[in-house]
C-alpha cells in the first residue's frame, strides 16, 4: 500500500470529539492516508513522513458526504409533473406510479447505467457514501432486480416495495401488503440491508407500515421509515418504537414526535430538496436540534419530488430555510448521515476511518452555505483513491 500525506490544509473537519467544537476543527492541518484508511491527523508541523505528498494549498478538507436517502433505480422523466406543480398543482404521493411504468419497461442495462450516472454525479460533488432504495418496480421481479442493480454500486441497499400500492392492487391494498411481506420480501431480502416504508396518506397507514417493517426485521433487515412528510401521522412514533435507524422527512411533527426522536437512537433525516421542489413547508431542524435529536441531511434524489444529487445544495437550503448553523448542516451531511446508516467508518476523518475525503476550493466549510450553487469540489478521495 502507498501512504499519502495531505498537508497545508487550511481547515480540517474531523467530526472527531477529541478535537474541540461540533466539527472537531483543526487549523493548519495534515492527514495521512495508508491504503484505504486514515492513519494520522493533526497539525501539519507534526505530520509524519509518507510515500507521497499532496498540497491542499490552504483549502478546507472534510469527510466525504454521506447521503443516506436516495432513490436512484428508475427510468423515465417527470419534467411535466414538476412544471405543473410549479404552476400551481399540489404534490401528492401518486406521481410515483408514473415512474413505476417507465422503470418496469426499462432494461437492466438502462437502469444500471442510470444508477452509475447518478452515483458518479454525486461523487463529483463530494458524496462518497450513498444509500439506494428500490420502490419503482412494485413487482417481485422488478423490486429484486432493482436491488441487485443498486448493490453493484453501493452496499447500502434498501427494500422499498412499500413505496406505494402497485397499480394492479389499487382495489386490494391488503393483498399488496401481503405480497410485500411475503413473496416479494423473500426475493428481495438477500439483496438488501434495510427495509423501508412510505407511511403516509396515499401510501401506507400505520398498521400496514408496521406489518411491512416487522416482516423485514424478521428477515434480518434494519428498518427506516418515510415519516411525516405530507401530514402529521404515525410514522415517527413507529420508527422510534421499532428502533429504526432513521425517520426520514420529519416535516410535520408534534411535540411528542420531537421528544420521541430526542430520546431515541433514531436519526431524524431531513430532505430539504423535497420541500424545495414541492413548495412545501420546510422541516424545523432547529426544533429537533434544540431538543437533542440527531439530525442528518440527505438529498432524497428521485425523479419526482427532489431531483438533485447535490449535498452542498441541501446544506445551503438547510442553513437558509431550516434554522441550522453552517457547522450543524455540514455535520448533518457527514456524521449525521453516517449515524443514519449506522456506520462508524465514514462521516469522520480520524485514525481508522475510511479515507473518504472532500477537498473544497475554499478555506472553510462555511463556504458550502456562503456560496450556494457554486461548484466548490477541488478533489475527492474514496477509500483512499483520488476519484476527482
Amino acid at each position: 500500500m502507498t501512504s499519502t500525506l495531505i498537508t497545508n490544509i487550511g481547515t480540517l473537519v474531523t467530526n472527531d470529539p477529541s478535537h474541540p467544537g461540533l466539527l472537531g476543527l483543526v487549523e493548519d492541518a495534515a492527514v495521512v492516508l495508508d491504503g484505504s484508511v486514515v492513519t494520522w491527523t493533526g497539525p501539519a508541523a507534526d505530520a509524519p513522513a509518507a510515500d507521497q505528498r499532496f498540497d491542499a494549498a490552504g483549502r478546507a478538507l472534510l469527510p466525504g458526504f454521506v447521503d443516506s436517502h436516495a432513490h436512484l433505480v428508475f427510468a423515465g422523466d417527470r419534467t411535466a409533473e414538476f412544471n405543473a406543480r410549479m404552476s400551481g398543482q399540489a404534490y401528492t404521493a401518486g406521481g410515483i406510479r408514473t415512474t413505476v411504468a417507465a422503470t418496469r419497461a426499462a432494461t437492466d442495462a438502462e437502469l444500471d447505467a442510470n444508477v452509475g450516472r447518478f452515483v458518479a454525479e454525486a461523487l463529483r460533488q463530494g458524496t462518497t457514501t450513498v444509500e439506494c432504495k428500490s420502490g419503482y418496480g412494485l413487482t417481485v421481479a422488478d423490486e429484486a432486480r432493482a436491488l441487485r442493480i443498486a448493490g453493484a454500486h453501493t452496499p447500502e441497499t434498501t427494500y422499498l416495495g412499500a413505496h406505494v400500492v402497485a397499480p394492479e392492487f389499487a382495489d386490494d391494498p391488503a393483498g399488496y401488503v401481503d405480497l410485500v411481506t411475503g413473496e416479494m420480501l423473500d426475493a428481495c431480502a438477500p439483496h438488501a440491508r434495510w427495509v423501508d416504508v412510505f407511511c403516509e396518506r396515499g401510501a401506507f397507514d400505520g398498521d400496514q407500515a408496521r406489518a411491512v417493517l416487522t416482516a423485514g426485521m424478521e428477515r434480518g433487515l434494519i428498518p427506516r421509515v418515510h415519516a411525516n412528510q405530507l401530514t402529521h401521522g404515525p410514522g415517527v412514533q413507529l420508527a422510534v418504537e421499532l428502533g429504526a435507524a432513521s425517520a426520514d422527512h420529519c416535516t410535520h411533527l408534534t411535540d411528542a414526535d420531537v421528544a420521541a426522536l430526542a430520546d431515541s437512537t433514531t436519526v431524524a433525516t431531513l430532505l430539504p430538496g423535497a420541500e424545495f421542489s414541492t413548495r412545501a413547508p420546510y422541516p424545523d431542524a432547529r426544533r429537533l436540534l434544540d431538543a437533542g435529536a440527531t439530525v442528518a441531511l440527505s438529498t432524497d434524489c428521485n425523479p419526482g419530488s427532489s431531483f438533485t444529487s447535490s449535498m452542498a445544495f441541501c446544506i445551503a437550503v438547510a442553513v437558509r430555510e431550516m434554522g441550522m448553523t453552517p457547522d450543524e448542516a455540514v455535520h448533518a451531511a457527514t456524521a449525521g448521515g453516517a449515524r443514519a446508516l449506522r456506520r462508524t467508518d465514514v462521516g469522520r476523518i480520524a485514525p481508522g476511518a475510511r479515507a473518504d475525503l472532500l477537498l473544497l476550493d475554499a478555506p472553510s466549510p462555511v463556504h458550502l452555505a456562503y456560496r450556494p450553487g457554486v461548484p466548490l469540489t477541488a478533489a475527492v478521495w474514496r477509500a483512499g483513491v483520488r476519484e476527482v
